[in-house]
């Protein structure tokens, strides 16, 4: 009998070979889109102005002049306001992780992607430093916002070189005017304290912060006259610093790479010809990657990246793992910045929790009828705070709502610490991973108009990362943005919306009445006391003719019954209001409205198992070090820690759950969330707050 076709083939090898082997071509292709800068510009051909630029070097890196104008050059014919300098000699594990990161061809197109970077030379426009708030001690830039506390920005220029001191002859006549083009020299190692945390980090961090007010404008480029010479593996403190300064959790990647290694330890030796392959090429990479004639860069440890991989790659996540166990272990003593915090919240629980909801409704806010009955309860899944909260369901028609409903003061109590401070960093990351969907919500109105918008508002912008990603879609259009936290101003000063107005959208009627040709509320009703005068006052703000744009979870989604208080979109305390597609297209045609379109399978946001598995491991071990919760202790540490390892392959699972229901959603036009596009007629609005 004839075997079967592949009957030999050891799959899990042939999986683990196919992915290496697209990493592999994939990395080869990133390295070679980055350009090279080219030699400095001859006085003939006319040199750059170097005025206005800042070059921010880590500790032991020195830059010489010719690369200094080389890379002004660059940056000014591409039109880029940061660029990160790698070195022709970098690390083969640096380039690899960056590649890993960053695609170069679409970098600076992702007005949304993180600032990625080499974390030895960056180039930076004095503008976008001021704007930032980044104070580079004696350079004469003000602002707070990253300091030398954060960053060792005061050490990252300690010195500088005058245009007029690089002398006229390798500047020209009128290469730059003097005293502006500063070059930042690094400090030298007895600088005291100044010089104190001055490394890769520091510039990871900066970088990452700076591509938020560079969003289209921020580039890589090798720079082949810049060296950082051959150095060791680093320490394992060094390496999570460095992946936190990323936004990465240390570790999660340390046991990720050592999963990694253990299944190819395993491939190797149980699954003969097929495991090898897939091992030799794990081990060979850095070299079909970054080796071979022409290749752009040449890390002065290859032979030796390659040769010792897996041993140095052992080591790298050994030394990273025991590090970030020793941070852990460290915390128990830790007194720092959050202890004030810390100290308000228990003042303020000391009165509990109760004050902060109103007293129950016996009537549906959206109909009037007493036919309720409670669709859910639950804690405080999101952040751990305490309290525990009900959402009622009409019977007559389908309103969910918060009842009891949270005071003002509660409002504020729960949402502190989640869009900023203490979660603040986490909540950017995701709204950053979100650039598909802002396009999507943007590119909606394109069958309904001729012309691009002259202005729109966005109202519950938050830090505006909407406004950033739509101005892709719609370049020549006015974006401004409304919320009532402070990262409305944040993103006034990012450039990611022209003007930020700070506060309840109520309050603007009558001062931007007829303002704006289309206003949106993506995933806003939802957080309102009132989403029906919330609706009057987007009447009020639109020009005739005016869109208006929502998108909101859908109650009546398949998911919210089958996951219960699990699904994501209850979203307790903060989502007062969740409607029904019926009624909001109800709502709109009272005001004037014509809906033109709606969607439910595209606005689906697929986390509906992930969410789950994430809320359910928050009920079961919230964060240990959170503020408002009594101090933590290692074994609560221990036990969270546990718990989050045991709860990896449900994420997994849950992800590959999503995947298929997001593919479903999408064909069905059933999902977890809907859109609606409608147009204001040209008979004016009922007044705000006026009764019907």
């Amino acid at each position: 009998m004839t075997p079967p076709p592949f009957h030999r083939v050891r799959w899990t090898s042939a999986l683990a070979l196919a992915a290496l082997g697209a990493g592999t071509v994939r990395a080869r292709r990133r390295l070679r889109t980055i350009p090279v800068l080219p030699a400095p510009p001859s006085a003939a051909d006319g040199l750059p102005r170097a005025a206005g630029w800042r070059l921010l070097t880590a500790r032991g890196v020195e830059v010489n002049p010719a690369t200094f104008l080389a890379a002004c050059a660059h940056a000014d014919r591409e039109g880029l306001r940061v660029l990160d300098l790698l070195p022709a000699d970098l690390a083969a594990e640096r380039v690899l992780g960056l590649l890993r990161l960053v695609d170069p061809a679409g970098y600076r197109e992702d007005r949304l992607a993180e600032g990625r970077g080499a974390g030895y030379a960056v180039l930076v426009a004095e503008e976008v430093l001021a704007r930032a708030g980044v104070d580079l001690g004696g350079t004469g830039l003000g602002g707070t916002g990253l300091g030398a506390s954060s960053l060792g920005a005061s050490s990252l220029g300690a010195s500088s070189l005058g245009a007029s001191s690089l002398g006229a002859s390798s500047l020209g006549a009128s290469g730059a005017e003097p005293g502006r083009a500063d070059l930042l020299w690094p400090c030298p190692d007895d600088a005291g304290l100044e010089a104190a945390g001055r490394e890769p980090a520091d510039l990871l961090a900066l970088t990452r912060r700076l591509k938020e007010y560079a969003a289209d404008s921020t580039g890589l480029a090798i720079a082949p006259a810049l060296s950082v010479g051959r150095a060791g593996d680093p320490a394992g403190a060094v390496r999570a610093a460095e992946l936190r300064a990323q936004g990465l959790p240390p570790g999660v990647l340390a046991a990720a790479q050592l999963a990694g290694l253990g299944l190819l330890a395993g491939l190797a030796g149980r699954q003969g010809r097929w495991g090898a392959a897939a091992a030799g090429l794990y081990w060979l990479q850095p070299y079909l990657v970054l080796g071979g004639p022409g290749a752009p860069l040449r890390p002065a440890d290859l032979p030796g990246a390659t040769a010792a991989r897996p041993a140095r790659s052992l080591g790298a996540a050994v030394r990273t793992a025991a590090a970030v166990l020793r941070t852990a272990a460290d915390a128990d003593a830790d007194t720092g910045a959050d202890t004030a915090r810390a100290a308000a919240y228990r003042s303020e629980l000391a009165f509990g929790t109760d004050r902060f909801l109103e007293p129950r409704r016996t009537g549906c806010p959206w109909c009037g009828s007493q036919q309720l009955f409670v669709r859910v309860r639950v804690p405080d899944l999101l952040q751990g705070k305490p309290g525990r909260f009900t959402l009622e369901q009409c019977a007559d028609c389908r309103h969910v709502f918060q009842n009891p409903r949270l005071t003002l003061d509660g409002l504020e109590f729960y949402y502190r610490d989640f869009y900023d401070g203490h979660g603040g960093e986490g909540a950017g990351t995701v709204f950053g991973r979100l650039g598909d969907s802002y396009r999507k919500r943007a590119e909606m109105l394109r069958p309904h108009t001729a012309d691009a918008p002259a202005s729109w508002l966005d109202v519950g912008t938050g830090h505006g990362h909407f406004c950033n990603a739509a101005r892709a879609v719609w370049p020549d259009t006015r974006f401004d943005g409304l919320d009532m936290g402070d990262g409305v101003g944040e993103a006034e000063r990012r450039g990611w919306v022209e003007t930020g107005f700070q506060g309840q959208f109520p309050e603007f009627a009558q001062k931007l009445a007829g303002r704006y040709e289309v206003v949106s509320m993506y995933h806003y009703l939802e957080h309102t006391r009132d989403p029906l005068t919330e609706l009057d006052t987007a009447a009020a703000v639109l020009a005739p003719g005016g869109f208006l744009a929502i998108e909101l979870p859908d109650p009546e989604s398949r998911m919210a019954r089958l996951l219960g208080s699990a699904w994501l979109p209850w979203f307790q305390p903060q989502h007062q209001h969740l409607i029904p597609a019926s009624n909001l297209r109800e709502a709109l045609a009272d005001r004037g409205f014509t809906v033109l379109a709606e969607e439910h399978g595209a606005a689906h946001q697929g986390n509906d198992f992930f969410g789950a598995v994430a809320l359910t491991t928050t009920r079961l071990a919230p964060d240990p070090d959170r503020p408002w919760a009594p101090p933590a202790t290692r074994r609560g540490r221990a036990l969270a820690h546990a718990v989050r390892a045991a709860a990896l392959p449900c994420f997994a699972g849950a992800a590959a759950l999503d995947a298929l229901r997001t593919t479903l959603a999408r064909r069905t036009d059933g999902g977890n969330a809907y859109r609606l596009l409608a147009r204001r007629d040209d008979r004016l609005p009922t007044a705000v707050g006026e009764d019907r």
